[in-house]
């Protein structure tokens, strides 16, 4: 699929915006918010830079949009797949289209998108995928918490 222009200025925002999270020691996630071709709000995950565990990037950013009446015509753009709390809110606030910089180092569930009448659109973008691979060589713990993984049991004691 072939983007348009806005759609490569929106993605390359969200991109800056992941890129801003890894510089402050955070998950390299960002997001923004596009609707009627405008540029409606950015944002990144802040969740080590706020202590703050619903701080993703895709929650971040709404948060920053601020309140809307409607997110009709509205496209999502991430840099990752969407945990299932910022799937919630996608679908929460009926936003139509999402578009997903990528989906190895973390899945989400892409396929409840489609059953829920959202168009998704995958880019595979090899940029993303670096940034993930460096932030978890960085820091496995915060990467682990970040999608809930329980961290991992200490050693036996010596």
């Amino acid at each position: 699929m072939t983007l348009s222009k806005v759609d490569r200025d929106c993605f390359e925002a969200a991109l800056t915006e992941a890129r801003k999270g890894l510089e402050a020691g955070g998950v390299p996630v960002g997001a923004a918010l596009q609707r009627d071709g405008r540029l409606v709000s950015v944002g990144h995950n802040e969740r080590v830079q706020r202590n703050d565990p619903i701080a993703h990037g895709e929650m971040a950013c709404l948060r920053n949009a601020g309140r809307l009446a409607s997110y009709a015509d509205a496209t999502l753009y991430t840099t990752l797949s969407p945990c299932e709390m910022c799937t919630g809110a996608i679908l929460l606030f009926g936003i139509e289209r999402l578009v997903v910089g990528e989906a190895t180092t973390f899945a989400g569930d892409l396929d409840v998108f489609a059953k829920r009448g959202v168009e998704v659109v995958l880019l595979d973008d090899s940029r993303c995928k670096d940034l993930m691979a460096e932030f978890q060589k960085r820091c496995p713990e915060v990467w682990a918490e970040d999608i809930g993984e329980p961290p991992a049991p200490a050693g036996p004691p010596r």
